[in-house]
């Protein structure tokens, strides 16, 4: 019902940037109740920015000055705009659209995308 195609993982050097982009299809109306998470083996998948269901934006405290989310609605496209990357940046980069069936949320993943901050 639902497609995500993430794009734009890339090797890159610690305090470079990096731009990733999620292309939506399917049963979509609206870019918000989406966002990024990120990954690494063995650990839990963490929220990383995403929008609202009032189209806000949110961030993990973690990335807060360094990363931007923004989206273009004709393109349907949501981006990760990444500044300042460090090695702990490394990860499995996921998008991510939420809906709800009643009061249960449910969640549609793209395919990831690597981010790798090595020198």
């Amino acid at each position: 019902q639902v497609q995500l195609v993430e794009s734009g993982g890339a090797l890159v050097r610690p305090g470079g940037s990096l731009r990733l982009s999620c292309a939506a299809s399917g049963s979509i109306f609206s870019l918000n109740n989406m966002g990024w998470y990120r990954q690494v083996p063995g650990k839990q998948r963490e929220l990383v920015a995403g929008f609202t269901s009032a189209g806000s934006t949110i961030y993990a405290d973690f990335v807060k000055g360094r990363f931007s989310i923004s989206r273009d609605n004709a393109k349907n496209t949501v981006y990760l705009q990444m500044y300042d990357l460090k090695p702990e940046d490394t990860a499995v980069y996921y998008c991510n659209k939420r809906t709800w069936v009643a009061t249960a949320p449910y969640d549609y993943w793209g395919q990831g995308t690597q981010v790798t901050v090595s020198s």
